[in-house]
């Protein structure tokens, strides 16, 4: 059982966002997953969909896995980034505060024997 990593840190999106994508695609098989990814609507399934495809090339490249139906995303997680923060001015000389979030998703894929 071979494990393979990939990482995207910065991302700009919340991972409040992500997670709705992320939760339903945990566990799955990666051709399952790129399928559901590409008929779904969410920028944040493009966003996943792209690390999915690295993941597969980390696999291909690095361990000779060329069998994508024995892939499954065995854990799939995704932590807070970041946060930039802004100054939008307001009435009367106020300004408030605009948090521009990011985040950081990990796959980690296995193949089954």
């Amino acid at each position: 059982m071979v494990e393979i990593i990939a990482k995207c840190f910065k991302i700009k999106s919340s991972v409040q966002k992500l997670r709705l994508v992320v939760n339903l695609i945990k566990g799955k098989k990666v051709l399952f997953a790129l399928d559901f990814l590409n008929n779904s609507s969410k920028k944040s399934s493009f966003l996943i969909k792209k690390l999915l495809h690295s993941v597969i090339a980390n696999a291909e490249h690095n361990n000779n896995i060329n069998n994508l139906s024995d892939l499954i995303i065995k854990n799939i997680f995704v932590d807070q980034g970041p946060t930039s923060k802004r100054m939008m001015p307001r009435a009367k000389g106020r300004a408030d505060r605009i948090l521009k979030r990011t985040s950081k998703i990990t796959i980690i894929v296995s193949n089954v024997l």
